[in-house]
């Protein structure tokens, strides 16, 4: 079976961070069913400028068109971006630079289908190709493209074209097949296929090695605890560091880049919390595992979640977790050795971490609870979906 997984959600060589998620899957898939080749498409903004003056975009500057990652080829072709106000007109540009690498990629070999992820841009984008070279195409569901996107009318209208387009559909999470469901999509049209967690990759720490670790890091604190994601209003972490003014024997650590970096850091000292504020940057898995085990507890505070991988990761390490009641987490956070479920405000988030930190399940509990979300189960679904929608194809009508 030859496919072509296609996502702007996907690791490059200035990014090795971005979208690891769609990575993992992919590279889960091909390692349970070897019988399975694959080829990335993963298109990056066009952006001519690499000095750090220019934000996220000039992390795009410099990446290759072609790299290797874990065997797997990566092909980045670059699309026109026209921040704010691009928003309709970027499933064009994108689909254009799809076209372009995979009608070079059908010149040396067939491709029975495409696995698209992120419904807006890229589903539409990924719609137009498949229709244009008749390649049967999924979609998977991650996030903000169903349970933010939607809300805008024109955007809502260019994704139930997606819909009906599709051989399939998946979610990572059932909250957002029950948005897929009110939008009009039909349940035998979606399945849902949760993320899984590296358990070799995210080891736990006992007690005993928690403690050991903390001190390590030479932070004088009774109580460490960490958020991770990229540093936007949506992932909330101004709500955690508004929490601290409750939490006097707590140190922060946070592990992120993004935009509202300087905003934290002079919230934090406008909080009188900023001794207690670590800002550690991005982390690669393994350093991120090291702050895990480290760390007593994790805080997830997000508006808005598909499914939370930094959530399974920290269980994995060990480390039970506070996290907003939102979409998809409640599905990630189900027993008390996972951790607890708060609203989401300052209060709340300092009143479940004061819980957790008296109530603390043992770290081998917890690992035991996340060592459930292999990837195993989800590798077995998609291959079921892939052959069935290949074999169809290959039927005689």
């Amino acid at each position: 079976m030859e496919i072509v997984t296609i996502s702007t959600l996907y690791p490059n060589k200035n990014d090795p961070k971005h979208g690891v998620f769609v990575h993992t899957r992919l590279k889960q898939l091909l390692c349970a069913y070897p019988e399975i080749s694959a080829t990335v498409i993963a298109p990056v903004p066009w952006f001519p400028f690499s000095w750090k003056k220019f934000g996220e975009y000039a992390k795009y500057a410099g990446v290759p068109y072609s790299e290797t990652i874990d065997g797997i080829t990566i092909f980045h072709p670059k699309y026109v971006v026209l921040p704010k106000v691009g928003m309709y007109i970027t499933p064009f540009f994108l689909s254009k630079a799809i076209k372009k690498t995979l009608q070079k990629l059908l010149k040396r070999k067939n491709v029975d289908l495409i696995d698209g992820h992120y419904f807006f841009p890229d589903g539409v984008a990924i719609e137009s190709v498949a229709s244009r070279f008749n390649i049967p195409f999924t979609c998977t569901a991650r996030g903000t493209d169903i349970n933010l996107v939607p809300t805008y009318p024109k955007a809502r209208k260019m994704l139930q074209s997606v819909f009906a387009s599709s051989s399939h559909m998946m979610s990572v999470c059932q909250a957002l097949k029950d948005e897929m469901m009110t939008l009009g999509v039909e349940d035998s049209r979606v399945t849902v296929v949760r993320n899984g967690v590296d358990l070799s990759l995210f080891s736990a720490s006992d007690d005993d090695t928690q403690r050991t670790l903390k001190s390590s890091l030479g932070l004088d604190t009774p109580h460490l605890i960490i958020s991770v994601g990229w540093l936007i209003e949506r992932k909330g972490h101004h709500l955690i560091i508004e929490s601290l003014k409750k939490l006097d024997d707590v140190t922060l650590a946070i592990a992120g880049d993004g935009p509202d970096l300087k905003k934290l850091q002079l919230l934090a000292k406008e909080s009188g919390v900023s001794e207690r504020v670590k800002f550690l940057g991005a982390l690669s898995q393994s350093s991120l595992n090291e702050w895990f085990r480290s760390a007593d507890l994790s805080v997830l505070a997000s508006s808005r979640e598909g499914w939370a991988n930094v959530l399974l990761e920290s269980m994995a390490s060990g480390t039970p977790v506070v996290a907003t009641k939102v979409w998809g987490t409640p599905e990630v956070v189900k027993t008390k050795s996972a951790g607890i479920l708060v609203d989401r405000s300052s209060d709340a988030i300092a009143k479940g971490v004061r819980q957790l930190l008296e109530e603390k399940p043992s770290r081998v509990l917890t690992r035991k609870y996340a060592e459930q979300f292999s990837w195993s189960e989800s590798c077995d679904s998609l291959y079921r979906i892939f052959l069935s929608i290949v074999e169809n194809k290959e039927s005689p009508s």
